[in-house]
């Protein structure tokens, strides 16, 4: 069984954290530059905020859903660049009490979902429980891009082990993405969480591997360091390949961040 509740308070935990972030931050820390092109820390909270809220259209309102899905495909990129730019416009007390506002109402609307919902989205529908896991991961890699921004460090925690998930499970969006022909079969991920533990995917006896740091993982799956910073070992000629293309966000294929 789905532990929606824990899942969700998981959510709430991951957005508090970045909410300590920035809740202290002065107006003009909010103009900071990230290491998002162009982006700062009022343009990754706004895009936050703005993602919850067609999170809550989609949780709580098909049709009008639709709507948005129609001007999304219109304009794919300026319309998720319109939310950002326009969010960061508003003064940050406001913008943070909006997102604020908006995480505890899509918590809500998506605790509300009866079992089986398929929840809309900018590509194929999702459960809850997926809907909340692509939630907690956008939340946490863009919180990476503010705490780096801030030079602050982050204490890496269990439910990272969502955004690990997320990562294994968009393996064959990562290589369609790049017009290559996903692998046949699986890979064995095993990786080292937070507390030492081991967090694993795929077959015990799968032919090709990749192992590391849980941590390292997700921060090349969210594209938030290049691969050749990070601590990740791969055993095979096709979990090479993923590295180097892995992307565990929708979109098009992400230009991914220089080597430091």
């Amino acid at each position: 069984m789905i532990d929606i509740d824990g899942m969700l308070a998981d959510l709430r935990a991951e957005g508090d954290d970045l909410d300590a972030l920035v809740a202290g931050l002065p107006a003009a820390g909010w103009a900071t530059a990230t290491p998002a092109e162009g982006w700062t820390i009022a343009h990754q909270i706004a895009h936050l905020a703005w993602t919850d809220e067609q999170a809550i259209v989609a949780a709580t309102d098909a049709g009008a859903f639709d709507g948005l899905l129609k001007e999304a495909l219109a304009d794919p990129g300026g319309y998720v660049e319109r939310g950002a730019v326009d969010g960061a416009a508003e003064e940050p007390a406001v913008l943070l009490a909006r997102w604020r506002s908006g995480r505890r109402r899509m918590v809500d609307a998506l605790a509300a979902l009866p079992a089986g919902t398929k929840v809309p989205w900018f590509g194929p529908s999702m459960s809850v429980a997926s809907m909340v896991t692509a939630r907690l991961m956008e939340t946490w890699a863009h919180g990476q891009d503010v705490a780096d921004a801030l030079g602050a460090e982050r204490v890496p925690a269990a439910r990272l082990r969502h955004v690990a998930h997320i990562g294994v499970r968009t393996r064959d969006f990562a290589f369609r993405g790049h017009g290559l022909t996903p692998p046949e079969t699986e890979f064995r991920v095993v990786l080292t969480a937070p507390d030492g533990q081991e967090w694993a995917w795929g077959p015990a006896d799968a032919a090709q591997t990749v192992t590391g740091p849980a941590l390292d993982f997700c921060l090349l799956v969210t594209q938030r360091r290049n691969r050749a910073d990070l601590a990740l070992t791969v055993d095979g000629p096709e979990p090479d390949t993923w590295l180097d293309i892995a992307q565990a966000f929708a979109g098009p294929p992400g230009s991914g961040r220089p080597a430091s």
